[in-house]
């Protein structure tokens, strides 16, 4: 699973979100070095054929307050593939009709064994920023001027490189195939038929590894490895 992000003021990642033809910023940018759930990050998604920048709660599911929206009870900050196409699932219409992709520098993964301390490794794209597939969803209160949205990680079985970083989920990064992110981000495709080769795990671009001591201080523990792309 995916529990937090890194995305850094970075030219590579700028970079990628200037190749996504974002037309609108309706607020500033988020950036963090260790961004976890529950907080906002920035999505890009389509609305009204508009490309834009949102910032988003990183947790799909909101409970509604006397003044506002908080994080359901229900864990909601990464949708697991195999729900995506079960109706009932809190994914399922989202993933139809409001997909959104995150653009990071990189993640964070945990590898948790029983009797050991937890291991904790950064992942960043070797030549560039990373673009996560996502949802989103857009929340309307009685007392608010303006929708509240909400966002999660889609998150695929783990893949065979990653399993000695994270045994149990990867998240889907998307490969930068510019007619794949046109019709990842459109509102006008739902279809998902085409999507369904990306709910195989796959590594789209080279990775750098590192470990690091606990994600608020990330001091590396080791030397650098590396993820060859499939």
């Amino acid at each position: 699973m995916c529990g937090r992000l890194n995305v850094i003021d970075d030219p590579m990642v700028q970079e990628i979100c200037d190749n996504l033809g974002i037309k609108l910023w309706p607020a500033a940018r988020i950036y963090g070095r260790f961004l976890r759930p529950t907080q906002s990050i920035s999505i890009v998604r389509e609305q009204h054929g508009v490309r834009q920048m949102n910032n988003a709660i990183w947790w799909l599911l909101l409970e509604a307050t006397d003044d506002g929206f908080k994080p359901s009870k229900y864990t909601s900050f990464n949708t697991r593939s195999d729900k995506l196409n079960i109706k009932r699932s809190a994914g399922y219409q989202a993933y139809r009709q409001s997909r959104c992709v995150v653009p990071v520098t990189g993640f964070g993964e945990t590898l948790s064994m029983p009797g050991q301390a937890p291991r904790y490794t950064d992942m960043t794209g070797k030549d560039g920023g990373l673009l996560l597939g996502g949802l989103c969803r857009s929340w309307h209160h009685p007392k608010l001027a303006e929708p509240v949205l909400s966002c999660s990680i889609i998150t695929l079985p783990p893949h065979p490189k990653l399993m000695h970083i994270h045994s149990k989920a990867m998240p889907l990064i998307l490969p930068q195939d510019q007619g794949l992110l046109d019709s990842w981000l459109s509102e006008e495709v739902t279809d998902i038929e085409n999507f369904s080769p990306l709910l195989a795990p796959h590594i789209p671009q080279d990775l750098i590894t590192q470990e690091i001591d606990k994600p608020s201080t990330y001091n590396a523990l080791s030397d650098p490895g590396f993820i060859e792309k499939d």
